[in-house]
C-alpha cells in the first residue's frame, strides 16, 4: 500500500469493488483495514497511487496486496471528490468495477486483517463512502450486463442457460420468465453450444455453453432489457 499520508494537498487514490457469484449469491469483495482511519472496518480494497503509476496499474498491484486476487476484469466506474470523505485530507478516489468467477484463493499481507466474500444485498457500516460507490457500482452492472457480454467475465468457462438466467437475476433482483430469456439470448446469438451435459439436480442432464466472444463486447443492439 502506498503512503498513507494526505494531508496538505490532494492525494489520488483507487477502489475496486470486486463482485463474483458464489453459493448462488452475488458477492462483493471486501476487506478489513489494518490501519486508521476506520481500523478494523470493513472497506473496498484500495489504497494511494504511488508516483510514476498508472490508476489501473495502481488498483492491480492493491487487489494482489489486499486480497491475492491477479486474474481480474476491470472497468472505470467513476471518481468521488467529497471534500470531507476521508479523515486524512483531501482525497481523489478512482473507483474501478471488477468481476472475476469464483475459485481464486484470497489472502492479505500486512496492509489487510483479512479479506472477506460478503453479499452484495447485504451490506453492514463500510468505511468511507465505499457503500455508496457500492451501490453505484451494482447499478452499473445492472446496465453493462444488459448492455454488453460483460457475464462472460462472471460465468465459469462452460455453464447452463439456467446458471445464466439465474446470473442475470441476481445481478438485476428480479425474475425471470425462462421462455422469454433464452428466447432474448438465442437471438443475441452470443452463446455456443458445446457437444456436453450437466447434471442439474433429478432432472436429465443440461445443455453446456460458453461465449463466442471471450473478450469484453457491446450488445448487436445496445441495450437489452430482460424481463
Amino acid at each position: 500500500m502506498a503512503n498513507e499520508k494526505a494531508e496538505g494537498y490532494m492525494r489520488v487514490a483507487v477502489d475496486a469493488v470486486v463482485f463474483s457469484v458464489i453459493h448462488e449469491d452475488l458477492k462483493v469483495l471486501l476487506i478489513r483495514r489494518n490501519k486508521p482511519p476506520f481500523k478494523g472496518k470493513l472497506a473496498l480494497p484500495g489504497g494511494f497511487v504511488e508516483e510514476n503509476e498508472e490508476l489501473e496499474g495502481a488498483v492491480k498491484r492493491e487487489l494482489t496486496e489486499e486480497t491475492n486476487i491477479s486474474r481480474i476484469y476491470l472497468h472505470q466506474l467513476g471518481a468521488y471528490g467529497e471534500v470531507k470523505r476521508d479523515p486524512r485530507g483531501r482525497v481523489l478516489s478512482v473507483a474501478y468495477l471488477a468481476l472475476i468467477s469464483p475459485g481464486q484463493e484470497l489472502a492479505s499481507t500486512a496492509d489487510a486483517l483479512g479479506a472477506e466474500w460478503h453479499s452484495a444485498d447485504d451490506l453492514r457500516e463500510l468505511a468511507f463512502d465505499h457503500k455508496r460507490i457500492i451501490e453505484d457500482a451494482l447499478n452499473e452492472l445492472r446496465f453493462e450486463i444488459q448492455a454488453t457480454n460483460v457475464a462472460v467475465q462472471i460465468l465459469p468457462s462452460k455453464f447452463t442457460l439456467s446458471e445464466l438466467q439465474h446470473l442475470y437475476e441476481l445481478v438485476l433482483k428480479k425474475d425471470l420468465d425462462k421462455r422469454n430469456f433464452r428466447r432474448r439470448i438465442k437471438e443475441l446469438g452470443i452463446l455456443k453450444k458445446l457437444n456436453e451435459a450437466k447434471m442439474e439436480g433429478a432432472h436429465r442432464p443440461a445443455q453446456l455453453y460458453t461465449f463466442k466472444d471471450k473478450d469484453y463486447q457491446p450488445l448487436k443492439d445496445r441495450i437489452q432489457v430482460f424481463t
